[in-house]
């Protein structure tokens, strides 16, 4: 039995190996799976950190000027590197190592969650984050939205942990993390409706005061930045309806909506491929099939998003590629509501999720990066469904979503020769 599980652990950690080499071999040609990461090393992130080294209180105040929409919390951070003399492609070398945590923090979390399943099978499915485009794309090409990710993943493992046992320290661990996450990458930050939703199930008055106070005050600094010193980056670089316009922060939530929900059907596509799932989802559309056509019809009437602000998602994209319209996206559209409508009767839990990944997203542009790896996360980590846990009992699941990824990165590959643009 001993050898046994010392074999166990020896193939896992050749697997590992074998996709660390792929990244590291990636980074030495400089892949760019995502066909933008590069460029926004060269014409945003560098410059940030160049001059972040040599001038850190004017370039925080001017850092608009850079045309960067991310956090500069986490170019900070690197700023020291270089400041001590690491070189560009030693710090990028160095962020490749620290985004290796995000596949580390989901296998635990994936331990905690089906502690019942071979762990080899929960380690195969965490190592697929190496084939995830974005992933590999932001590793090998520093940027925030990876560490961000990282910590926010840290914050659901120790939310899992008080889960399990309702103790303060994971409660407070998992208060911190989130807030790490939220100064590099702001997004997560609307994920505290989330948390602070099963908190007030499990925790008392004066708990729950506490988080609040917490959290108004870490984002003071924040808020302080944005609005009394007027450096929103926030805005900085959103393509318009033309070329050299900037559009301010977009509320159209119809195209949200739209968009987003696509985007999740397409990255949950792996995951969902069963007779069980199909039967399932079949039965529950008489039910839901009035609302869904109703949110559905008001949200086509609303929806204005153009191919000129880049993004949009897979469907999106084909859809306007191939056919020169929206009649693709729409159907696709129409079937992730369906979808969403399924996870969400009556569970406010998947409902509260799906709400902060829609409201997430304040900006013009909705790229399909934003929830890649996410959705893959958030599936097997908080949402609460049943076909998750099924998933690992299903005799070729793993060969789906490796199948998928692969298929992926080839519609990538595409895209980086001009054919699609997803």
């Amino acid at each position: 039995m001993i050898v046994k599980n010392q074999n166990l652990k020896f193939n896992n950690f050749y697997i590992l190996v074998l996709f660390y080499l792929s990244l590291i071999i990636g980074f030495y040609f400089g892949e760019d799976l995502n066909y933008g990461a590069t460029q926004d090393w060269w014409g945003t992130n560098y410059p940030v950190i160049r001059d972040l080294s040599f001038d850190l209180k004017n370039t925080l105040l001017n850092y608009e000027d850079y045309g960067h929409r991310h956090s500069p919390f986490y170019l900070i951070f690197l700023s020291f590197f270089r400041k001590i003399g690491f070189s560009y492609d030693l710090i990028r070398f160095f962020h490749l190592n620290i985004s290796l945590f995000l596949v580390y923090f989901f296998y635990k979390c994936l331990i905690l969650k089906f502690s019942n399943t071979d762990k080899k099978l929960l380690l195969i499915l965490s190592l697929c984050i190496f084939l995830s485009p974005t992933f590999r794309s932001l590793a090998i090409w520093p940027d925030s939205r990876i560490i961000g990710l990282t910590f926010f993943v840290l914050s659901i493992y120790e939310f899992l942990k008080f889960q399990k046992k309702p103790l303060k320290k994971y409660l407070f661990k998992n208060l911190i993390y989130l807030i790490i996450s939220s100064y590099i990458s702001p997004n997560f930050s609307i994920f505290i409706i989330y948390f602070f939703y099963h908190y007030m199930k499990k925790t008392d008055l004066k708990i729950l005061t506490l988080i609040m106070f917490l959290s108004i005050i870490s984002a003071l600094p924040a808020f302080y930045y944005l609005f009394v010193l007027e450096v929103n980056f926030l805005t900085a670089g959103t393509p318009g309806l033309y070329e050299n316009q900037s559009i301010d922060l977009n509320f159209n939530f119809s195209n949200k909506i739209l968009i987003i929900s696509s985007i999740i059907l397409f990255q949950l596509i792996p995951f969902i491929i069963s007779r069980n799932f199909t039967y399932d989802f079949i039965k529950s559309i008489n039910k839901n099939l009035p609302i869904i056509i109703i949110i559905f019809l008001i949200n086509v009437i609303f929806f204005d998003y153009v191919l000129t602000f880049t993004g949009g998602g897979f469907f999106f994209q084909i859809s306007n590629i191939l056919f020169q319209n929206n009649i693709f996206f729409y159907f696709f559209s129409f079937l992730s509501l369906l979808l969403l409508a399924y996870f969400i009767r009556n569970n406010i839990n998947n409902f509260l999720i799906f709400i902060c990944l829609i409201i997430s997203n304040v900006q013009n542009t909705i790229y399909h990066k934003y929830y890649d790896p996410l959705i893959m996360i958030l599936f097997f980590t908080i949402l609460n469904t049943d076909f998750n846990k099924r998933f690992f009992r299903q005799k070729y699941s793993l060969l789906y979503v490796y199948g998928f990824y692969f298929a992926f990165i080839f519609m990538r590959v595409l895209k980086n020769t001009g054919f699609v643009q997803i």
